[in-house]
C-alpha cells in the first residue's frame, strides 16, 4: 500500500470517527422533560445515579447525596419523636428499601403551549401501611394485654419509655415481616408533573407536583382508616 493510500485512508477514518464523536455528543444532549423527570425519579428514590449526571453534568457523589438527603428527611420527624435511638437505624435501612421499591412509569411528555411540559407520571402506590395496620393494632393491643396481666398478678408496671420501646418494635417487626415476604401494590393511578426547561439540558419540575407524587407512590395508614369508616 503506497504512502498516499495509507494518507487517504488514515483521513477517511478520521473524519468517520470525528462524525461518530459528533453524534454521540449529539445524542447526549437531545435529553427531554421525560427523560429528565426519570432521572430525577430514579435518583431521588432509587439511588440510580447513572442518567441524572449524565444529563446535569453533577458529579456521583453529589447524584448520590439526593438518596441519602431524602431519606434522612423522611427520618427526621423520628428522630423528634419517642422511638429509641437503638431503633433508628433498623427504621432507616427499612425505609431505604422501601424507597427502592417504589413502582412508577413516566410517560412521554407533551409540550404546552406556554413551553411548559406535562409528563404523566402512572404509579402502583405501595400499600405496605394500610395493609399492615390491623395487624399492628392487634399486636399492639396483644401487648397491652400481657402488661395488664402481669400487672395485676403482682409483677411491675413497666416505664412510659419501655412501653413506647416495645410499640415501636413491635411496628417495626410488623413491617419487616411485610416487606419480606413481598411488597403489594394499589391500583394505578396517575400524577402529572409540570416541567419546565430553563436551559440547555436544565429542567425544573414543579414543587407542589413532587409533593403530590411523593405522597402517592407510599399510601398512608390514612388510607386504611377512611376505607374503615
Amino acid at each position: 500500500m503506497t504512502k498516499r493510500k495509507i494518507i487517504l485512508i488514515s483521513a477517511v477514518l478520521a473524519v468517520l470517527v470525528a462524525g461518530a464523536v459528533i453524534g454521540v455528543s449529539l445524542y447526549r444532549n437531545r435529553f427531554d422533560a421525560g427523560e429528565y423527570v426519570q432521572a430525577v425519579l430514579d435518583v431521588s428514590y432509587k439511588n440510580e445515579t447513572e442518567q441524572y449526571v449524565e444529563i446535569t453534568g453533577v458529579g456521583e457523589e453529589e447524584a448520590e447525596k439526593i438518596f441519602d438527603d431524602n431519606l434522612d428527611a423522611t427520618m427526621e420527624g423520628f428522630k423528634t419523636s419517642d422511638m429509641p435511638e437503638e431503633l433508628l437505624p433498623k427504621y432507616q435501612e427499612l425505609f431505604g428499601e422501601l424507597a427502592q421499591k417504589v413502582c412508577y412509569t413516566v410517560e412521554k411528555p407533551k409540550r404546552g403551549e406556554d413551553g411548559v411540559y406535562e409528563v404523566v407520571v402512572k404509579v402502583k402506590p405501595i400499600t405496605l401501611f394500610p395493609d399492615t395496620y390491623q395487624t399492628f393494632q392487634e399486636k399492639a393491643q396483644e401487648y397491652a394485654d400481657q402488661v395488664t396481666n402481669s400487672v395485676m398478678a403482682g409483677e411491675e408496671m413497666p416505664s412510659d419509655e419501655e412501653m413506647q420501646s416495645q410499640i415501636y418494635q413491635i411496628y417495626y417487626d410488623v413491617l419487616r415481616e411485610k416487606v419480606d415476604s413481598g411488597m403489594l401494590y394499589g391500583e394505578v393511578k396517575d400524577v402529572v408533573l409540570h416541567v419546565e426547561k430553563e436551559s440547555g439540558n436544565e429542567f425544573t419540575i414543579d414543587q407542589a407536583d413532587m409533593d403530590k407524587l411523593d405522597s402517592v407512590l407510599i399510601e398512608d395508614v390514612q388510607a386504611e382508616i377512611e376505607t374503615q369508616d
